[in-house]
């Protein structure tokens, strides 16, 4: 039996900031709450960068490098070409449609950038990062990549220009590209005006969908970009009417029930866990870039 899944709290992102010198975003799913870290585990943050222009440039803007623990981050490229690297050796490009699903874990030390012959052109950069938090038992693994292309990534066609890409978890029977430690599920949406979208999933998983364009009704209640909607744990199922051509992520995923202890970059369990990452880093445990 079909049971509605009610929204919760509907959260309106703050204006744009810069990431580096590359990246204009805004937080759309604010993490370091207690309370909201309760309603969107295993999710922690995302940011989204609207469409921006960047000039032509030889030296290729960006995040310089940084270190990462005890997560995951994924990376969707809607616009532009990004480039990254990281000290377990490994690089490689992002073209739109392509996704970096990066697992941190034990540590990693990576810089993200403008693609060099992107930068030299320029033009617009429109991406969204969301951080994926890893169970305890997972996060002292080696970290690794999932670099998926746009191919990889299977497409279920609604119709009209309608369609919903599933980078993880499960839509309709199709299984998304991406292996998860825990159960998540990340749909890319995009909808025409008018068109609906039921999705399922179990009434204890925390679900949210970014608005990133458009306007939508989620079983009553209106969002647009760019907004973020929570939900309640009161049943199973979203319908989703596009009010206008619509751009969305919906994210679904079990709870980890688990302390969670951040810092910046570090996503661990406990205050002593922190401070062993930071002396690891400190210490260059996590490797170093050329």
């Amino acid at each position: 039996m079909k049971t509605t899944k009610h929204v919760s709290q509907i959260l309106i992102a703050p204006a744009p900031h810069l990431v580096g010198d590359g990246f204009r975003v805004q937080s759309v799913l604010p993490g370091g709450t207690r309370s909201l870290n309760n309603k969107i585990s295993p999710f922690i943050l995302m940011d989204y960068g609207a469409p921006s222009y960047f000039p032509p440039t030889n030296k290729p803007r960006g995040v310089d490098q940084h270190p990462h623990k005890g997560f995951e981050t994924v990376t969707v490229v809607y616009q532009g070409e990004l480039e990254h690297r990281d000290s377990t050796g490994s690089q490689g490009k992002l073209a739109p449609g392509d996704v970096q699903w990066m697992t941190a874990a034990a540590g990693i030390v990576h810089e993200e950038k403008h693609e060099t012959e992107f930068s030299k052109r320029g033009g617009k950069v429109e991406m969204a990062q969301l951080w994926v938090n890893l169970p305890k038992a997972y996060k002292n693994n080696k970290p690794g990549y999932q670099n998926l292309t746009k191919a990889e990534i299977p497409v279920i066609d609604l119709g009209e220009g309608s369609f919903v890409r599933v980078i993880a978890g499960e839509f309709n029977g199709t299984k998304g590209a991406a292996k998860t430690f825990s159960p998540v599920n990340v749909l890319d949406v995009q909808l025409k005006k008018g068109d609906k979208l039921d999705v399922t999933f179990p009434q204890h998983f925390n679900t949210a969908v970014v608005m990133m364009r458009g306007e939508a009704d989620f079983n009553g209640n209106a969002a647009k970009g760019v907004e973020t909607v929570l939900f309640e744990h009161d049943g199973t199922d979203i319908t989703v009417t596009a009010l206008e051509d619509t751009a969305m992520l919906i994210l679904s995923g079990e709870p980890i029930d688990e302390p969670i202890f951040a810092y910046g970059p570090f996503v661990m369990n406990t205050e002593d866990e922190i401070k062993e990452a930071i002396n690891d880093y400190n210490a260059g445990k996590m490797g170093f870039l050329n």
